[in-house]
């Protein structure tokens, strides 16, 4: 039963909610701490689980400043009737017109057990000023206390000084607070609201005493939406001073909304019911001074205008804003009833109460939200990397010794054309060496006129630098042109080989030595392969092949010192030039590329081994951190996912009321549920985890499930609550609140469904692991139980307590023996699992009965079972059984993953045998037409998509 909407109902409600969040706040904070202390993660795996310093001051907003109610008005009057109103006692004097161009000072009501007054400072020091209310006893504030008096500004401290009065009140009682504002304001109108809403959770009230708002009350409420970010205001009409107020019917053609009142200026006593009320001349003639009718619209108006209201059609309610599923918008409410202040403010003082839990809630909710999905997609990273890695390593290995074996073949086979590409060149630069040698002109050796020289060491020096020159503009050119010869396979080869070291130098960039391997390893394919040979004279083949050269000219002994002009020096370049052997110099060209080969293939092999080791490291530390990562930190975070959200769901809706027992399984006892949170009708799924591993498995599949989009094959889960109080508090339930369907396959195959009918449930079923699978997750549990059949028997899946994304599964063991895939037992599996479930799954669909298959019958116990079908058994194929449908489910129940089929191609074959079995079938009822014309969509779907 519902607790009645009194204000000191709700705001213990509210206390109780905010311990709750305070203590999901600090244990997010300890979660959080822990995970970047102890995480550990390098790389790009993952970042910070990070509470932003904005979402935690949000929630502390909430849970740290006490809920208070801050009465501000029109006129000094209309805040004491509230205040009194609310306190149902008169605790604040009564004022009126009179003292509207008095000064009152800010009041402030607290809890104590006894009732005092005294003039506290902002820096919390108490004032000492001889109060009237320390005279003697008294039970309604004085009204002096309360009045500044103008002194001429020469007291500072007594002008800022806040009333405070401790008064035992139920109120009060659970850390409330109650701020009357000031009048006449001293300071800014913002800085006094300022001060009248700092620290405090606000609840706000506004009271107004005439027909509409003059300039000063529109901007003080001007100025407090500003204040306050236009938070939900209560404003409420009080009757004048000296009047009493009593509900009529609007007179016609008056507007329906707001409710119009009589007000009336005399002391004497109206007629008990309404009905036998006098009109208004016999009002008058009775004795009261004063009749009519008085309409608030214009204030109503003119708060719309302001943006406090929704401004309606006359005769018609406001409609609330809608909730949106991550922040709820309290608004404001408008009485002119004043009789009604108590229950429609508690009702005020719920929805906005609400809001601010249910946003606070919401903000911490995201922060557990982020850094989950954070989580998955790192744990996704890591899989590919550890995927990836050695795939890489394989591939650098594989194109360079393509790229090895491409060139040392080439050394050999293109010995001809080496030669003649030397033979050819040396054709073509004869003559125009032969004259740059004959222009040429010596260096350090001394000659005299008649072109004579004396020593021999001088001829040899002359000699020597002919040599020189000829060869080295020889060497440049031929050496030109082997690089161009075999460029070809820069892009072909060496490209994709440095792509893939880089990439590989990236994934360990924070291993300096792995760095420094794969670099090494890039130098090796710079220096041997890519051949980026600069024709300079520092690179090693020019240098090689200028020796070559040199060692094959022939000496020239003199008999007698020539004469050193033209003609020797041309002579000495063209017998150089006619000494070469290019048969010799191409083979030499030739052996020494395969020596240069054989030198950077062994290096390169042993560089890469060392990465491979580096790389090796690495993905062993990798896997411990996806390890931890997926049993420690992703399910803490998931349990405080799962408190949060909870939380929210049930300030908003409230705990759902279970009804009769509808199932029970191994894990929890599913409930009927007549309607929560607008749906209807529902199942609660109650769980109570016995330790914190239970918890955190079920944490996990709310949050797994909880954001898959809403699928028409997938059971809707709409929220979630806890119960803390089960068990004396010892041991809460988690109630998962989810669509209630008609009844599950395993009992509609036994109650004798139609084949046509399972035929459309098979299709179903694979259109929903499909969607699974589309978004990253594997359900690892597919069988008759947990598919859910609607009115129409269309099959919905359902407890997705083993669903996982496939990045985030472990390797456990799970799911139900005669279900489960031989691989799963590895602890090394895909989505390829739900694949084979569905095979079997697919089997009793044929049979049309829920027995145990013959060769599973065969079994002892679980463990034979297991043993048997790692070694290929599988149910036997019944006669009944269609060709193409026996085909079908042998080929998704295949032992290797890889040869099962592709759920897209199953959907597709099954919708080919639902219209062939359809065509046969005689005349159909209407809801197997339904059930047909949907496949018939689908089918046409899946054509498009093709």
């Amino acid at each position: 039963m519902k607790m009645a909407a009194t204000l000191p109902n709700e705001l213990h409600k509210f206390c109780g909610h905010a311990q709750r969040l305070r203590q999901i706040l600090d244990e997010t904070k300890r979660c959080f701490e822990d995970i970047n202390h102890s995480g550990q993660f390098n790389g790009t795996q993952i970042v910070t689980a990070e509470l932003l310093k904005e979402e935690e001051s949000e929630v502390l907003s909430v849970i740290e400043k006490p809920q208070t109610i801050i009465v501000l008005g029109q006129t000094p009057y209309a805040k004491s009737r509230i205040v009194n109103e609310l306190f149902n006692k008169a605790i604040f004097p009564l004022l009126d017109e009179r003292d509207n161009d008095s000064k009152f000072r800010m009041v402030r009501f607290r809890r104590g057990d006894t009732l005092s007054v005294s003039l506290s400072l902002p820096d919390d020091y108490d004032l000492v000023d001889n109060l009237e209310a320390y005279n003697g006893p008294w039970n309604t504030i004085p009204k002096n206390d309360l009045e500044l008096l103008d002194n001429g500004g020469t007291d500072v401290a007594n002008g800022t000084a806040v009333l405070e009065v401790t008064i035992n009140h139920p109120l009060l009682r659970f850390g409330s607070q109650l701020v009357v504002a000031p009048s006449k304001y001293g300071d800014s109108v913002e800085a006094v609201l300022q001060k009248c809403v700092e620290d405090a959770t606000p609840l706000l009230v506004y009271g107004f005493v005439t027909e509409h708002l003059f300039d000063k009350d529109i901007n003080e409420l001007s100025e407090l939406g500003k204040v306050t970010n236009f938070r939900p205001v209560f404003f409420v009409r009080v009757p004048p001073p000296g009047s009493r107020t009593v509900d009529t019917d609007p007179p016609d053609g008056a507007p329906g909304s707001p409710t119009h009142q009589i007000k009336l200026s005399s002391s004497c006593d109206l007629p008990t019911s309404p009905s036998t009320w006098p009109g208004n001349k016999d009002l008058l003639s009775q004795g009261f001074k004063h009749v009519s009718f008085v309409s608030s619209n214009l204030a109503y108006q003119q708060l719309c205008k302001l943006g406090y209201l929704s401004d309606i059609v006359a005769g018609k309610t406001p409609v609330r804003k809608s909730l949106t599923r991550d922040y709820y918008e309290g608004e404001s409410e408008y009485i002119e009833r004043f009789q009604e202040i108590h229950q429609k403010f508690a009702l005020f003082t719920r929805r906005t109460l609400q809001s601010y839990l249910i946003n606070a809630s919401s903000v911490l909710n995201q922060s557990h939200t982020r850094c989950l999905n954070m989580f998955i997609m790192s744990a996704f990273d890591m899989a590919r990397d550890m995927l990836i890695t050695p795939k890489k390593l394989d591939f650098a290995k594989e194109k360079e010794e393509e790229l090895y074996k491409s060139l040392l073949k080439m050394a050999v086979s293109k010995l001809d054309e080496i030669k003649s590409l030397i033979s050819e060149t040396i054709s073509n630069m004869k003559d125009q060496l032969v004259q740059e040698a004959g222009e040429y002109d010596f260096l350090g050796v001394d000659i005299d006129d008649d072109g004579q020289i004396q020593t021999s060491k001088s001829l040899k020096v002359c000699t020597g630098q002919i040599q020189e020159l000829v060869l080295s503009r020889l060497n440049h050119a031929v050496a030109g042109k082997l690089i161009s010869s075999i460029d070809i396979l820069r892009d072909s080869y060496t490209g994709t080989l440095t792509r893939c070291l880089e990439s590989l130098e990236s994934l360990d960039r924070e291993n300096p030595e792995g760095a420094k391997t794969t670099d090494a390893l890039k130098q090796i394919l710079n220096a041997a392969y890519q051949v980026e040979i600069t024709v300079r004279s520092s690179s090693s083949l020019i240098k090689v092949l200028l020796e070559r050269m040199k060692q094959m000219v022939q000496s020239m002994p003199w008999k007698t010192p020539p004469k050193i002009d033209v003609d020797w020096k041309e002579k000495v370049a063209a017998d150089m030039l006619g000494s070469l052997s290019e048969a010799r110099l191409a083979k030499s060209i030739s052996s020494q590329i395969k020596d240069r080969l054989n030198k950077s293939h062994e290096a390169f092999l042993s560089a890469l081994k060392q990465l491979e080791t580096k790389h090796t490291g690495r993905l062993d530390k990798i896997e411990e951190q996806r390890l931890k990562l997926r049993k420690v930190h992703a399910p803490k975070v998931a349990k405080l996912a799962l408190e949060s959200t909870s939380l929210k769901d049930v300030v908003l809706y409230g705990m759902p009321q279970m009804g009769r027992e509808v199932g029970r399984g191994q894990y929890g006892v599913v409930y009927a549920c007549d309607s929560w949170s607008g749906h209807s009708p529902c199942a609660i799924k109650s769980v109570v985890p016995p330790d914190d591993k239970h918890w955190n498995d079920l944490a996990l599949e709310f949050f797994y499930t909880k954001n898959i989009p809403e699928h028409d094959r997938i059971v809707s889960l709409h929220g979630s609550v806890i119960d803390y109080m089960y068990g004396g508090g010892m041991s809460p339930a988690v109630l998962l609140v989810m669509d209630r369907l008609q009844r599950d396959l395993y009992t509609a195959i036994k109650q004798g469904l139609d084949w046509i009918s399972r035929l459309q449930i098979a299709i179903d079923v694979v259109e929903g692991i499909r969607f699974l699978h589309s978004q990253g997750l594997v359900h690892r549990d597919i069988k008759l139980k947990n598919v859910l059949l609607d009115r129409d028997n269309r099959g919905k899946i359902t407890d997705l307590g083993f669903c996982k994304p496939e990045a985030m599964m472990s390797g456990s063991i799970v799911g139900t023996p005669i279900h489960m895939a031989p691989e799963l037992f590895t602890g090394r599996y895909d989505n390829s699992v739900d694949v084979y479930a569905f095979g079997i799954l697919f089997w009793y669909i044929c049979a049309g009965h829920v027995r145990l298959p013959s060769a599973f019958e065969q079994c002892a116990n679980k463990d034979h079972l297991w043993q048997s079908v790692k070694k290929g058994l599988r149910p036997e194929k019944l006669a009944t059984f269609d060709e193409e449908c026996a085909n079908l489910m042998q080929h998704c129940w295949e032992r290797d993953p890889s040869k099962r089929p592709y759920l897209g191609d199953v959907e597709t074959q099954l919708l080919s045998i639902f219209e062939r079995f359809y065509k046969k079938k005689s005349p159909v009822n209407t809801k197997q037409d339904k059930s047909h014309k949907s496949s018939r969509n689908i089918a046409r779907h899946t054509r498009e998509n093709k």
